[in-house]
Parts: structure tokens; C-alpha cells; sequence
């Protein structure tokens, strides 16, 4: 099922109500969201792919997309990703310039939709000319609809079939971790809306099994039943929440978006963030 973006738009603004004091900061989320709600109905076709074909690639550890090729509308994702540009240039100004040449790449046709997606490869990192951070953000915004489209008939994941520690449509890295009411782990992948069942002791970017090597902060008073888990081997960390204490928590996005005081707390530990987060766009030190 599709995300209801209208409905996500409206938890979103009920959740910065409660954070009054934040929420100019996170008016880049809003951004993201609004976006979504506009997008058109029907602009992509999507994936056809049986049960059996999709098991098959999951069998052997493949994401969907890196073995499918989306026809993505160029225009509805450049309304989405011009906004998110914008932002950008505002609260980011050092990226001004690398923006431009994305945006000139862009109209020239030289740089489009596909160059965003996580298997994208070097070659387009080059074209983007973004560095290591801006690419996540205006993959976030402009393909999200999308990929959500294309990938809608192609939901059902066996249990126990996907291995690997990123997101087993799109192939992105997971962005949120829940402990889910019988206390399994479930990944969210804020790229293509895809949520799934994985290890509680695995890290998902090295996947290390190593128990020692994994490290849960666990908050307290008002941040009571959220967590983070961090890797001692490769540094990176998930933020998430524990829905048998947060019998109430909101979407995986929402939870994930509304909270980056446990990003920053996370990057002050030595932790580093594999998808888009306002931390990335602070100026250094």
C-alpha cells in the first residue's frame, strides 16, 4: 500500500507542535512533505515482477532495483527536487556552488532521475558533483513517490529470505530501527517507504554479528523508549524507538525526522549517519 502523504503531511505537523522549539529547524522536513502530497497520480509503472521472481533475487542477496530499471518521470521528480535545492542553498550556503553545477547538469540533460538511485554508482557520484551528503537528500525528496509507486506490487517479503543489512527493494540504507510490539527489529527505508524484519544483533551497514561491538543508548525522561544503536567496528548508527514502551510513536519517518537531538548526541559519540539528517548540514566543529 502507498503511503497516504496528505495523512503523513498532517502527523507531521502535529508532531512539530509538540516541538515548538525546533520547528523552524526542521522546516526542511515540511519542504519534503508537501512535495509528496503534490505528487501526480499514474506517472510511474509499476515493477511486474511474481512472488517467485522477486524471492528468487532476495534469495541471493539482490536488491529489486539493482536488477530492474525504473522509468522515472523527469519533470514531477524536478518539482520535488527543486524545492529540496532551495533549502539547500539556504541553510547550506558552502553547497551553493555544487548546486549550481547539479542544476546546470540537470537542464542539460546530462545529470537525471537515475543518477540518484542507491545503485547509481561512482560515474554518476562524479556527474552529481555533490560530494559524500547532498546526493541522500535529493534522492529523499525527488524519488520517494516514485519508487513507492513502482515498487508497490512487490511488497511481500517471506520472512527469513533477506539477509543483507539495506533495504531489500531499493537497495538504500535502512534510516529508522523500531522494536515492534513483539519485539522483533524492523527496518525502515525512508527512500522507498519499504519496511522489514530483520536481526536485533547485526549491524545493517557491516553487518557485524559481533555482540560486543554493539552499542545501545537508551534515552531517558521525556526520550523515554527511544534508542540508538550504534557499531564500534564501522561507527555507524540507527536511531529508533521501541513501540512496546511507545505504544503511540508515529510513523518510522516522523519519529526518525522529529528527533535530531539524538543525531547530534549520536555525531558528538564518534557515530556517523549513513542517510540524510539535519547534523549533516551544521557547519563543521
Amino acid at each position: 500500500m502507498i503511503t497516504d502523504y496528505g495523512a503523513l503531511l498532517t502527523e507531521w505537523r502535529a508532531a512539530l507542535s509538540r516541538r515548538a522549539d525546533v520547528a523552524d529547524a526542521l522546516a526542511l522536513w515540511t519542504v519534503v512533505l508537501e512535495g509528496w502530497t503534490r505528487w501526480p497520480a499514474g506517472q510511474v509503472r509499476p515493477l511486474a515482477w511474481s512472488a517467485a521472481e522477486c524471492r528468487a533475487r532476495w534469495e541471493r542477496g539482490q536488491s529489486l532495483l539493482a536488477d530492474a530499471t525504473p522509468d522515472l518521470p523527469r519533470e514531477p521528480i524536478e518539482e520535488l527536487v527543486g524545492p529540496m535545492m532551495e533549502h539547500l542553498a539556504a541553510v547550506a550556503p558552502d553547497a551553493g556552488e555544487s548546486l549550481q553545477r547539479f542544476a546546470e547538469g540537470w537542464d542539460g540533460g546530462t545529470v537525471g532521475p537515475p543518477d540518484l538511485l542507491p545503485g547509481a554508482g561512482k560515474e554518476s557520484a562524479d556527474r552529481l558533483s555533490l560530494g559524500a551528503t547532498l546526493p541522500g537528500f535529493l534522492a529523499l525528496a525527488g524519488l520517494r513517490p516514485a519508487l513507492e509507486a513502482y515498487l508497490e506490487r512487490c511488497r511481500e517479503l517471506p520472512e527469513g529470505v533477506w539477509k543483507p543489512g539495506g533495504c531489500p527493494w531499493c537497495g538504500g540504507l535502512p534510516a529508522y530501527g523500531d522494536l515492534v510490539e513483539d519485539g522483533r527489529r524492523r527496518l525502515a527505508c525512508h527512500l522507498c517507504g519499504g519496511l522489514w524484519i530483520a536481526p536485533r544483533l547485526r549491524c545493517p551497514f557491516c553487518e557485524n554479528w559481533e555482540s560486543r561491538d554493539l552499542v545501545r543508548l537508551v534515552g531517558e525522561g521525556t526520550d523515554e523508549g527511544y534508542f540508538i544503536e550504534a557499531c564500534r567496528a564501522c561507527h555507524g548508527f540507527l536511531k529508533g524507538v521501541d513501540r512496546r514502551q511507545r505504544w503511540n510513536a508515529g510513523a518510522p519517518i516522523i519519529e526518525d525526522w522529529v528527533s535530531p537531538h539524538l543525531d547530534l548526541y549520536a555525531a558528538r559519540e564518534g557515530y556517523w549517519r549513513a542517510t540524510p539528517s539535519l547534523v549533516h548540514l551544521a557547519p563543521a566543529g
